[in-house]
């Protein structure tokens, strides 16, 4: 799934929408990714962190494993029949010394016309 389809879905953090009727509430939906930076990359970033600043490579890890854990949320809803989700989190824990769980999770909802406002 790609950043398209994440544009083309509606999600919000708010528990409904500005422009949108919530016409039917699915339940909760998640998608969850568990990721490891690996051994080298891990020891390039233990030294960076080291040196302080940011920790570039942990930086893009958490962006990729955020961006493929709301996808699968998506494609979770879209299962349902969803066309949009609210009260959107993320949610995240260590797993171990090595692994961490990422979890984007929501209220699955169907979506009825567009009110006038906004």
């Amino acid at each position: 799934m790609s950043n398209q389809s994440i544009e083309s879905f509606p999600i919000t953090t708010a528990l409904v929408f500005a422009d949108h009727e919530v016409r039917e509430d699915l339940g909760l939906v998640f998608g969850v990714v568990v990721r490891s930076m690996g051994v080298a990359k891990g020891v390039a970033a233990g030294f960076r962190a080291l040196a302080g600043g940011e920790v570039s490579q942990y930086t893009k890890l958490v962006e990729d494993s955020r961006r493929h854990a709301l996808d699968r949320m998506i494609e979770n809803a879209r299962l349902l029949g969803a066309d949009g989700v609210v009260a959107m989190r993320f949610d995240s824990s260590e797993m171990g010394q090595a692994l961490t769980e990422i979890v984007a999770y929501g209220t699955a909802v169907r979506l009825g016309a567009r009110s006038d406002a906004g």
